[in-house]
Parts: C-alpha cells; sequence; structure tokens
C-alpha cells in the first residue's frame, strides 16, 4: 500500500501544484476586478445574507491514512460549533466525512462518495453549480470550502477557505496591478470568469485533498511497516531466549540426573 500510494501521490502532488498556480492567479485577478465593478457587478460579489451558511466538507472515502480525516473533521467541527458555522448546511465529498456527520445528526444537504478515482472536473463542476445556486437563491449566506491544503508528502494543512461571496482586493494589496487594461468593461469579464472561478476552486480543493489523502496514506503505511519490523525483531528475539532458557533448562535437569545416578 506505500508504494501504490507513492505512485499516485506523484500523480496527485504534480496535478495539485499545476491547478495551484492557475487558481491563486485567477483568484487575484478576480478579486482586482471585483473592487472596480463593486458589490453590484454580479451575484456572487453580494454581500452575505442572514441565512445559514453552507460547508463543503472533502475528506477521504477509506481510511489507513492517518489523521488525515479525522484532522479535516475536526477542523469542520469546530467551525460549525462556532458563531459562523451555527446551523450551517452540508455537502459531504467523501464517504468518511458523510458517516461522521450523519452519525452527530448534522445537516446533510448533499452527499457524494465513492468519489476517490472521480475527483475530477464533472464533480467539481456539479457541487459548484449547486454552491452557487444556494447562495444566489439565498439558501447560504455563505459558501465555505473545508479541505486539507497539501503542503509536502509529510505535511498537510487543514484549511477552511470562503467560497462565496468574493472578497474584493484591499487597497494598496498584491493585486491591486492598475496596469491591467479590461476590455470591454470589468462586468462583463466578470460575468463569464466567476462561475469558472468557483469551479475552479472546488477543483483545486479536490486536488489538494486528493494529493494530501494519498502522501498521508504512504506516511501511515511507510510507519506500519517499520512498526512491524520492529514488533518482528522484538518477538523474535524473545522468542529466541525463551528457547535458550528451556534447552538450558532440560541440559541441567540432564546433568543433575546424572550426577544423581552417579551416587
Amino acid at each position: 500500500m506505500k508504494m501504490v500510494a507513492a505512485a499516485k501521490l506523484r500523480r496527485a502532488q504534480e496535478r495539485a501544484e499545476h491547478a495551484r498556480a492557475y487558481s491563486d492567479r485567477l483568484a487575484a485577478v478576480l478579486q482586482r476586478l471585483a473592487g472596480l465593478a463593486g458589490s453590484s457587478g454580479h451575484p456572487f460579489l453580494a454581500s452575505a445574507g442572514d441565512a445559514a451558511p453552507h460547508l463543503i466538507v472533502i475528506t477521504g472515502d477509506r481510511g489507513l491514512c492517518g489523521a488525515y480525516n479525522s484532522n479535516v473533521l475536526r477542523l469542520a467541527e469546530q467551525f460549525l460549533s462556532s458563531r459562523d458555522g451555527a446551523d450551517a448546511t452540508i455537502t459531504a465529498c467523501g464517504r468518511r466525512g458523510r458517516d461522521h456527520f450523519r452519525s452527530r445528526g448534522r445537516k446533510l444537504v448533499r452527499e457524494h462518495v465513492n468519489v476517490q478515482g472521480d475527483m475530477g472536473v464533472d464533480l467539481a463542476r456539479e457541487i459548484a453549480a449547486d454552491a452557487a445556486h444556494r447562495f444566489v437563491s439565498g439558501e447560504a449566506g455563505k459558501v465555505y470550502l473545508v479541505y486539507t491544503k497539501f503542503r509536502s508528502a509529510i505535511s498537510h494543512e487543514p484549511t477552511v477557505q470562503q467560497l462565496l461571496p468574493i472578497e474584493p482586493a484591499e487597497e494598496g494589496s498584491e493585486t491591486d496591478d492598475s496596469d491591467y487594461l479590461y476590455e470591454p468593461d470589468a462586468v462583463s469579464i466578470l460575468g463569464s470568469l466567476l462561475p469558472r472561478y468557483v469551479h475552479t476552486q472546488v477543483f483545486h480543493a479536490m486536488l489538494e485533498a486528493t494529493a494530501s489523502e494519498h502522501g498521508a496514506r504512504m506516511t501511515a503505511m511507510d510507519s506500519a511497516s517499520r512498526n512491524a519490523s520492529d514488533m518482528i525483531d522484538r518477538l523474535t528475539l524473545a522468542m529466541n531466549r525463551a528457547r535458550q532458557a528451556s534447552v538450558t533448562t532440560e541440559l541441567m535437569e540432564i546433568v543433575g540426573g546424572a550426577e544423581a545416578l552417579k551416587g
């Protein structure tokens, strides 16, 4: 399992890193556009209403990956217990998350299981479209992504990211780049890019979560292999000592019996 996870991690890491550059730059450009267009430029920029928030929680379908699932679920529970997460509805992506929230009576509105090999564009588009509909219709005040951000094979960071509404860039920030010229205008560009942005962010979160899961599983299986080897060594030593003690006892009994016969 360690070798399989390592092979899958290599591919998943490449996909996540390639998507990260595109996703981060798209977010920066759209934050700049949002600042130019104002909150009336698109429904995704409107202020959040009073409705309960909606969480998209991405976990794995299987275990044997250390604390990967428990860490992201613990972060989700902390958010749900806070004032910002009160009465939140949840979309669970992954069997572990689905089972966790079901057992605790959370408000699951959508669930996607058996997604290990299906963390693709179509699933991301479906989840993003549902989240966007809930926000625009007023069913959700804010939409959040809860997933594990990939740092390295041994480092993964559970993260809560606000997906909707999109926050405009602050004045003077790195995304405030006045050299850009927008044609035909910022509002028109926003109308075509914002739905793609939401979909891209969901897809990117899935790629990060997949890479994190494979990294956690590879590390967990490596630790399990080393622990098993250590246990085998300890048990072998204990068995050899017991065998040697038994042989020594038998020899002493034989020698003692022989000495008794001589007497």
